[in-house]
């Protein structure tokens, strides 16, 4: 199996592949985790990881500035690959960014990444750990987790006016904030899965090992 980690210069990089390739590890899953900004390379992989920290403008620029890396994406997720997208990364599956100035997202799942709008007794960025709120068995990605288990979060904006049926995961901050998505073959986590530990080892598993 080759995995693709995109190198679009945003992202912990490094932290997502060795926390893919201890995934695949103990699955004992002949997996190849390669960090790649090649073309072609993202068009013959089995799975897709997209990860992204900073500024939705700033990760859609960097993919875009990449020759022939964007569009390898689409091609290849569009084509049946598992994608996964992680904190911009998840983002950028929506329809539009909102950070700053209006910017073109994948359009893979409904509505926009808006500035969250916390009580003000809780401070921008959400940062630090979160409980995960989700129905048992809402989705492959979910298995062998259990309501309340904690993942690790960092960012301002945050999905708006998605389509509740796309959303398989929320936390609380104030409110009720999306946590993950997925629509078809294509998922998302709003935290750091690559830092959150035991739980976010065993959504990679879930991961490598989906199938759509």
């Amino acid at each position: 199996m080759k995995v693709a980690v995109i190198d679009y210069g945003s992202g912990n990089l490094a932290s997502a592949s060795r926390a893919l390739a201890l995934a695949a590890s103990r699955l004992n899953l002949d997996a190849e985790v390669t960090i790649t900004a090649d073309p072609d390379y993202v068009r013959a992989a089995d799975r897709i990881v997209l990860p992204g920290q900073g500024a939705f403008a700033d990760c859609a620029a960097g993919l875009a500035g990449v020759p022939g890396l964007r569009d390898a994406v689409l091609h290849t997720v569009e084509a049946g690959s598992p994608f996964l997208g992680i904190c911009v990364g998840m983002q950028l599956m929506a329809a539009r960014g909102l950070e700053h100035e209006v910017t073109r997202g994948f359009g893979w799942i409904k509505g926009d990444i808006a500035p969250m709008d916390p009580p003000a007794a809780l401070r921008l960025p959400q940062m630090g750990w979160n409980a995960l709120e989700f129905r048992p068995n809402a989705h492959p990605l979910l298995a062998g987790l259990e309501p309340g288990d904690h993942v690790y979060f960092v960012h301002s904006y945050a999905l708006a006016g998605g389509d509740p049926s796309e959303t398989i995961a929320t936390t609380d901050y104030g409110g009720p904030v999306v946590a993950m998505v997925a629509a078809g073959n294509r998922a998302g986590t709003q935290f750091h899965v690559e830092k959150s530990q035991e739980v976010g080892l065993r959504i990679l598993a879930n991961f490598l090992t989906w199938v759509p």
